[in-house]
């Protein structure tokens, strides 16, 4: 028997990194996922794998920076399974809508580009928000759900260089915690995590801020990343099952001791 047997799941942002990561423990532990990203042959990719290990998954393309596209797929996905008990809002789009890219780029508050704080924001704190709003209903009339947002230490500190990104993330725990507040009486749990885990966005970061992430990661009192499936993975069930059902508006520093709040 899995943690998750018989839950129906969204993930968001599964074709890589820690959205995939968490959608492939999921299935393993009995769960149905429907998984989300911008690419479809990503996403299929993913899916593939998770049904040669013998669980249920099905695939969608989704631009979450798109209010229309995100309520479509999803709205879709709850149909194909059927109902929703837990989201979660991984995705997070880097750069801006004429240039993406893979990982936050240095600008100071004084020079940060109107379009790179738009982007950031509408990809992360709104797309989590449209997720939240496109599964409601369904919770509500459940009397029970999970959603899973993220965060970072980044906004928490205030990390120079980050202004788009740390406004996005710390916009994501206000949600969160105003959904926690509105949402409990329903049985809706709404709870963030703030990871440090090894993933193409952070190799990216660390590719664009070699001195500063290397520092970072020195300083962690465990002196290692974590690695998305085996240490951000039963975290991630843990806030998807019964177990968590009276906790809810916090947020889980998943970051080998860096912040301890």
């Amino acid at each position: 028997m899995g943690q998750l047997d018989g839950l129906s799941t969204i993930v968001t942002g599964a074709g890589r990194g820690i959205g995939r990561a968490i959608a492939k423990v999921y299935a393993r532990e009995g769960a149905t996922v429907s998984l989300l990203s911008r690419t479809q042959a990503t996403v299929e990719q993913v899916a593939e794998e998770i049904r040669a290990e013998g669980g249920a998954a099905r695939a969608y393309a989704c631009d979450v920076g798109q209010r229309q596209q995100v309520f479509d797929v999803i709205n879709q996905a709850i149909t194909d399974m059927g109902t929703v008990d837990v989201l979660v809002n991984n995705a997070q789009g880097f750069g801006t809508q004429s240039s993406p890219r893979s990982s936050t780029k240095y600008f100071g508050v004084e020079e940060t580009p109107d379009d790179e704080i738009e982007y950031i924001f509408r990809t992360g704190a709104m797309a989590s928000l449209w997720g939240m709003q496109a599964v409601f209903p369904v919770m509500k009339a459940k009397g029970w759900g999970k959603i899973i947002n993220f965060s970072s230490t980044s906004g928490i500190l205030g990390t120079t260089g980050n202004t788009a990104y740390n406004v996005t993330k710390e916009a994501v725990r206000s949600l969160s915690r105003t959904a926690a507040n509105e949402w409990g009486q329903w049985g809706i749990n709404v709870n963030v995590i703030s990871p440090t885990l090894r993933t193409d966005a952070f190799e990216a970061w660390e590719a664009d801020r070699p001195e500063f992430v290397k520092a970072l990661r020195e300083a962690l009192p465990m002196r290692r990343l974590g690695d998305p499936e085996l240490d951000g993975g039963p975290l991630a069930v843990f806030l998807a099952s019964h177990g968590s059902d009276f906790i809810t508006g916090m947020t889980f520093m998943l970051n080998g001791g860096k912040l301890m709040p």
